[in-house]
Order: C-alpha cells, then structure tokens, then sequence
C-alpha cells in the first residue's frame, strides 16, 4: 500500500505573550491509504492540533508533511486551502452546517469551491445523501433534522468531493449512545468502500472501530498500536 500521508519530527509552537508553548514536540507517522486510525489522547495531549495539521488547517513550526506526494509543509494559504478542499473531508462535532440551507445544498457546497456545475453539483450530493441514508431528506433544513440526521449531512458534505481522506474530530461528541453507533457504523462502511478515515476520539468505544489506536499525551506519540 502507499503512503497517503507522511510526517516527519514535526513540532508545533504557540507563542503566548513572552512564552512559547511546545504543543508537538517531534511527531513521526506514516498513514497508509485506505487505513483507519483513531487518535487518543487526554485533554492537551496534542490531538487536536495534530489533526488541524493533517487536515491542512495549520502548518507546523517545522518538520514536513507529505500528503499524497505534495509537500505540504511549505505551502501557501492558497494552496492549503485547494488541496484540503480535493483531498481532504471533514467531519465535526458540532455539524458546521449552514442552518439556513437545505440537507441537498449543504452537501454541495464543496463542490462550488471545486468550480463544479450546478448540475454536477445537484446530481453527486443526491448520490451520496441516498448513500448516507437520507435520501427521503434531501429539501430538510438542519433544524429540521435530528442530530444523527445532521451528522450525516455533514458527512455527506465530507465525502461529496471524492476526497482521499475522512479526517473526523469528535464526530460523535455531540450524540446520544444509540445514534453514536449508527454513525459509527456509517464510518465503518465509509472505509469498507476503500476510504482512508482518521478519527480524534476520547472514547475508547468509539477508537475500537479503527483498525489501528495512536495515543498521543504531552506533544508525543505514547502508542501506536494496530488491531482487527
């Protein structure tokens, strides 16, 4: 398999007044395409600024970064902000879905930075809400739809653009038990159909469904362990 990212000893610092905050302290990790990956860790482990990194929303202080062959690291906001819209989907604990906007419209919403066709658009975001599960929601509004309902719009919107990876932050922080495993077994089909999915996680129920758990505490990689 080949590598779809690839990292190496990057660190991140923040500046906060006179003093500099080492965040991510050295981070080496190669993800294969098609994995599914869980990152753990407690609160200030570093997970959430490791994954706002992957998903091209910051860049390190130094160290590189290789997604899919392109070198990330050095790139502008530009050119971030074009290849995390082709390569990468995201999904967010609290939905981001534009409220007044029909289930139909916020799926394709990437597309119209992709500068696709309304057509185009309109016909790939009714193929993948039908894939999700909502094809009989397609003209709802947010506050029309329960929160798993709307998780899976926002998972729609992640996946509209065909995009090599699934980067989810907490996708189930904001759902009861029940409605967690339904959209965990949504995930689990994403990546039987050859996705690869990356998870941020505090719940180990939740990190069972990947294939490998990367536990992270203090700005280093604690574990790295690969199960199923």
């Amino acid at each position: 398999m080949s590598n779809v990212i690839e990292i190496k000893e990057i660190k991140r610092d923040f500046q906060l007044g006179q003093e500099t905050v080492k965040v991510l302290k050295g981070i080496d990790l190669t993800i294969e395409k098609g994995e599914y990956v869980a990152f753990m860790g407690p609160s200030g482990s570093g997970k959430s600024t490791l994954m706002n990194l992957l998903g091209c929303l910051d860049t390190p202080t130094s160290g590189t970064y290789i997604l899919n062959n392109h070198d990330v690291s050095k790139l502008t906001d530009d050119e971030l902000a074009e290849i995390r819209n082709k390569e990468i989907g995201f999904v967010f604990q609290t939905f981001n879905l534009l409220p007044r906007t029909t289930a139909l419209d916020n799926v394709a919403l990437p597309m119209i930075y992709a500068g696709k066709s309304k057509q185009d658009r309109d016909e790939r975001a009714k193929e993948v809400l039908k894939n999700v599960g909502l094809g009989d929601r397609m003209d709802h509004k947010p506050n029309q739809l329960s929160g798993g309902q709307r998780q899976r719009v926002a998972v729609g919107r992640a996946l509209v653009n065909k995009p090599s990876i699934i980067l989810a932050d907490e996708p189930t922080g904001n759902l009861d038990s029940k409605t967690s495993v339904e959209i965990m077994k949504l995930f689990d089909e994403i990546h039987a159909a050859g996705n690869t999915v990356i998870l941020v996680t505090h719940e180990e129920d939740i990190a069972e469904h990947a294939h490998r758990i990367i536990r992270l505490r203090d700005g280093i990689i604690e574990s790295d362990e690969r199960h199923k």
